[in-house]
Order: C-alpha cells, then sequence, then structure tokens
C-alpha cells in the first residue's frame, strides 16, 4: 500500500524542459522570463502590476517597506496563520496586532478587527487561509472607513474568487510559489497591484534601489526571482486552473463521503471560489479520540496528515518574549482540533476513498 503525502507538486516534463533551456541559454538571473511570468500572473490575476520576488515572505516583507510605515505602527493580522504573516511586520519595527478568527472559515474576523482598530493603526493584513478568501468586502470597508492599508496574504490562495474576482485584486497581494501552495516555482513570491507607484517602489526595493545601472536612488535588497523560477512559473500558471479544479473534484468528494460523527468538513463561504490548498477536518468534542489519535491512525493506514497550525501565533515562543498578543479564544480553540488530510491533484480516486474510508473508521 502505497503511503499518500499531504502535499505532491506536480512537476512533469514541460518544466524540466523550461528550466533546461535556461540553463543553455546561460541567463539564470532574473530576466525576460521573470518579465513574461509577472505579465502573464498580471493578466490572470486582473490587475495592472506583478512583481516577482524571491519568495513569499519576502513579498509581505517587500509590500509592507513600500508603504514606508513608521516604527511602532500597528498592523493587525489574524492570529491564526503561518507565522511568516507577521513576522513581516516585525522586520519593519512595526507592532503586529493579533485579530481572532471566524470559526466555520478560520479566517480573520472583521467584528474583531474592528474591536482593535486606533489611531495606531495603519493597515490589515488578511490571509486567505486554506485557499478560502477572507470577508473582502467587511474588511475593506473597516479598510476604507479608517483609511487603512489593506495587504491581501494570498500564499495559499492562487485562482481563489470573491465575488468572482480573484484574490490578490482587492488590496496589495502577496503570493507564494512554495512547492506546498497550489503553483509551485520551487521558492518565489509575487506582489500584486493596481497602484503603479507602489509597484515600482517594490521594483527598486527588490533590486538594490537600482533605477538603471550602477544608479542606487535607495536602500534596496537582492530580493530578485531568476530565470529559472520564472520559466517553472510560466509552465504551472498555465496548469493552475487544471490544478484548481482538481482540488475542488478532490475536496466535494471527502466532504460528500466523510460523514464520522464528531468530524466537521470544510464550511464554504458562498461567496467564495475556495481553491482548498489545505483541506481540514475539524475534530470536535464528541469525538471518540483526540486529534493526535486520529493523526496516528490515518498515518498507520498510509495517509498524510498535517496540522495547519498548532497554536496561535502569539503563543509561539518568540511573540511570548515578545510580549506580544492578547488572547484570542477562537484561534485557540480552532488551533487545538484542525487536522489536515491530502486533497492535492495528484490523488487517484482509490487513494480519495481510502482517505475517507479510513476517516470514518477512526475510533
Amino acid at each position: 500500500m502505497d503511503f499518500i503525502p499531504i502535499a505532491r507538486p506536480l512537476l512533469g516534463d514541460e518544466e524540466i524542459e523550461a528550466v533546461s533551456e535556461v540553463i543553455r541559454s546561460g541567463m539564470l538571473v532574473q530576466g525576460e522570463l521573470v518579465r513574461r511570468f509577472e505579465e502573464m500572473f498580471s493578466s490572470y490575476i486582473g490587475v495592472r502590476n506583478s512583481v516577482a520576488v524571491s519568495n513569499g515572505t519576502v513579498a509581505l516583507d517587500l509590500a509592507l517597506k513600500a508603504f514606508g510605515l513608521k516604527p511602532g505602527d500597528e498592523v493587525i493580522c489574524p492570529a491564526f496563520t503561518f507565522i511568516a504573516t507577521s513576522n513581516a511586520v516585525l522586520y519593519q519595527g512595526l507592532m503586529p496586532i493579533f485579530a481572532d478568527v471566524d470559526p466555520r472559515t478560520f479566517n480573520i474576523d472583521p467584528g474583531d478587527v474592528l474591536e482593535r482598530v486606533n489611531r495606531n493603526t495603519k493597515a490589515i493584513i488578511g490571509v486567505h487561509l486554506y485557499g478560502q478568501p477572507f470577508d473582502v468586502k467587511a474588511i475593506g470597508e473597516i479598510c476604507e472607513d479608517h483609511n487603512l492599508i489593506l495587504i491581501e496574504d494570498c500564499a495559499q490562495a492562487h485562482g481563489a474568487e470573491y465575488d468572482g474576482k480573484r484574490v490578490g485584486g482587492f488590496g496589495t497581494g502577496c503570493f507564494s510559489f512554495y512547492p506546498t501552495k497550489n503553483m509551485t516555482t520551487g521558492e518565489g513570491g509575487m506582489i500584486t497591484t493596481d497602484d503603479d507607484a507602489l509597484a515600482e517602489r517594490v521594483r527598486l526595493l527588490r533590486n538594490h534601489g537600482d533605477l538603471g545601472k550602477y544608479n542606487h536612488v535607495m536602500l534596496g535588497y537582492n530580493y530578485r526571482m531568476t530565470n529559472i523560477q520564472g520559466a517553472i512559473g510560466l509552465v504551472q500558471l498555465g496548469k493552475l486552473d487544471e490544478f484548481i479544479n482538481a482540488r475542488i473534484r478532490n475536496a466535494e468528494y471527502l466532504s460528500l463521503h466523510i460523514s464520522r460523527d464528531g468530524i466537521t468538513t470544510p464550511w464554504r463561504d458562498p461567496r467564495c471560489k475556495h481553491v482548498y490548498n489545505q483541506y481540514v477536518l475539524r475534530v470536535e468534542d464528541d469525538f471518540p479520540m483526540s486529534r493526535d489519535a486520529l493523526s496516528s491512525h490515518l498515518q498507520s493506514r498510509g495517509i498524510g496528515t498535517g496540522v495547519h497550525y498548532p497554536m496561535p501565533v502569539y503563543e509561539q515562543p518568540l511573540y511570548r518574549q515578545l510580549g506580544i498578543g492578547s488572547r484570542c479564544p477562537v484561534a485557540e480553540d480552532v488551533s487545538r482540533r484542525v487536522i489536515s488530510v491530502p486533497v492535492h491533484p495528484g490523488l487517484s480516486n482509490e487513494e480519495l476513498k481510502r482517505i475517507a474510508d479510513a476517516v470514518n473508521s477512526a475510533g
């Protein structure tokens, strides 16, 4: 019985040939293929500008840098997400303020956000967690009412939609192309925006502040994407809708066939196109075993699992040491219940049945 991994990047002969062409050309660093990838990505998202960078954390870092916020300014982030979201705030000397999350979507809760807005608040980072958009309308209205910057952490949500519009096109979008994402360039990231001036600042910041050869007009960084990554990205982006459709089909199968009392399958906001970067079950109090026991049960049947994420960000040792974060009860509860099972597009029908059967037989 083959083991079913929690994630499996799908890379084939087209990606291999694209990389081989770059190597044969000798043009390995940022160049024409990166530019083409940026243009293709802009067209896909529906924005004027896409700026490719070395990874998704850098995308968040440069987006915040480009807005020129001052040390001590506050940025509201969800308490339940990967640590990179709030770490990017710390990079700037800014203060992350953690907001609680919705118990159904696990996305940032607009009501809790509103309670945390004050005169020091300058931006909100919403995360489209697991591939489901956060409540863009409600968060966007808060930003408009209080003159706040909206940054979308789209690391898990390539191709996701809110009211028919792709994420990354509402505020400033920040994408990751890590191998576990819905498309990959190995490492890599992208910043998307309709703000031409912001895009130009980001382009300068990613390349040593260089306006032309040896014409450095600001303090910048070496945060470029390589042509190798750009070549892979062009191929992967062409396959993204196919990958997404497979993830949605797989998620629908699992939701239909997992019918175990005490296990809650993912809830989808009807306004959203959920692209299921992760398929996350919630283990309820009436389930006869712990989440860890369920994970062991699935692993014993050759099924990979993950916990995304085991604690709110403010419970991480770094944030405890810094004394940052007030309690978010929903995030604390959710973090102790969630377990991810495979949903990636490489799954066969037989493997999907194995996953559902294994969950149903637990306990």
